[in-house]
């Protein structure tokens, strides 16, 4: 049986000697560039924002893309790479998967993209919000998260940390929308609700 965690959940910054701002970019090693920007680009719609050789290796091409937000993902590509949709499966320290948010007017536009590209998908309600499933060209889990109620950005700590204190007040396994929606509500946040789909929990 796991032993009980010693570190509190909390959204106050802790006592370290570093605080970070923010994340400003994640680099994957990738394939191919055209197909890397295939999807990236033309599938879930990311401008493509820089292309510069990789400067540790100059063989290599650098791509940046704009997720959305500002926040920059970016790959190493090399032509001679094919992708490689199995996939594989990492250790310690190996990347589980990325996770992009959409917005919830367009998450069922998001399915039926997926589908028509060829790319299989999984639909979950995660309890806290809802995810698409899918793959990228080369076998990376990508996830396609939307909220189940408006969270400002400024506030999102805040309201998971309350939603983890509400969820270990109940004794339940994991966060669930009662909990979310009970967070939202204790700190004063007008709830606003999404119209999402019926997923699998």
């Amino acid at each position: 049986m796991p032993t009980e965690p010693t570190n509190p959940v909390t959204p106050e910054l802790p006592d370290s000697p570093v605080h970070t701002t923010g994340t400003d970019h994640i680099t994957i090693w990738g394939s191919n560039e055209a197909e890397t920007i295939e999807f990236y680009q033309d599938l879930l719609g990311m401008p493509l924002v820089l292309r510069q050789p990789n400067l540790d290796d100059p063989s290599q091409t650098h791509l940046f893309f704009d997720t959305g937000d500002g926040r920059i993902l970016t790959f190493f590509v090399s032509d001679d790479r094919p992708s490689n949709r199995r996939g594989q499966r990492g250790g310690t320290g190996a990347v589980h998967h990325l996770c992009f948010s959409v917005d919830p007017d367009e998450y069922e536009d998001t399915m039926d993209a997926l589908e028509d590209a060829g790319h299989q998908y999984n639909v979950f309600d995660r309890g806290i919000f809802h995810s698409i499933y899918t793959t990228d060209n080369n076998g990376l889990v990508i996830e396609l998260s939307t909220d189940k109620y408006e969270v400002p950005d400024d506030r999102r700590g805040e309201v998971l940390a309350k939603a983890q204190e509400l969820r270990e007040e109940d004794g339940a396994d994991y966060a669930k929308d009662e909990h979310l929606r009970g967070a939202i509500e204790a700190l004063g946040l007008e709830l606003i609700e999404h119209d999402l789909p019926e997923a699998s929990a």
